[in-house]
């Protein structure tokens, strides 16, 4: 009996070291880092603008490169106009900024990987960093998204609490909005967002 408790302790113990820390980058374009998730595309280790995977990085209006200091309607190019998905684009700031193949995730793409068929949500911490690990049923290949939380105006909110990241498509509903992913403790979902916010951007590539 208690050789065969010590066996189930063990297995309780690899599972919880498998979900517990992000996988390693199983390959690298243009300089960055990606895991396979053996989805439809490979995600990025990091958002735009960090250097590891607990970063928050910078954060972006939708359809602009550049981060700033202030995010309103009035200073946000794509805000209450018709603009085309952006994936691949001058306005994907992926692609701008990291070349090649990477580009912003499409609405499609953010749903693939919300599916409870394709992956798994935890919330955690990374290095003391709250946010969700996002766990392939695939092959069970992990990726890290920090709660970096979004800027309105030159205020940071919900840091540590939330994620907000942009896709590249817009909503068809209402010129100003834009789809997005966000989560927080025990939440995930794709949603929409006005296009003015400042938000985090974790790129794709195939």
């Amino acid at each position: 009996m208690q050789s065969k408790n010590f066996l189930v302790i063990a297995a309780a113990t690899l599972l919880s070291i498998n979900i517990s820390a992000q996988s390693p980058a199983t390959g690298t374009v243009n300089g960055h880092d990606y895991v396979d998730l053996g989805l439809s595309v490979k995600w990025a280790t990091c958002n735009i603008g960090a250097e590891k995977p607990e970063d928050y990085g910078d954060y972006f209006a939708w359809g602009e490169t550049m981060a700033k200091s202030n995010y309103t309607p009035d200073n946000c190019s794509t805000y209450c106009k018709n603009v085309d998905a952006i994936g691949g684009t001058s306005r994907d700031v992926a692609h701008v900024k990291w070349g090649g193949t990477w580009r912003m995730p499409t609405q499609d793409e953010f749903k693939e990987l919300l599916n409870e068929n394709n992956c798994i949500w935890t919330w955690t911490t990374q290095n003391g960093i709250g946010g969700c690990r996002v766990t392939s049923k695939k092959n069970g290949n992990s990726i890290f998204f920090p709660a970096a939380g979004y800027i309105i105006e030159s205020s940071l909110e919900s840091s540590g609490q939330r994620g907000s990241y942009w896709s590249s498509t817009p909503y068809s509903s209402h010129a100003g909005d834009a789809h997005f992913l966000w989560f927080n403790d025990g939440y995930q979902s794709d949603g929409d967002d006005w296009r003015f916010h400042g938000n985090s951007v974790r790129p794709v590539t195939k």
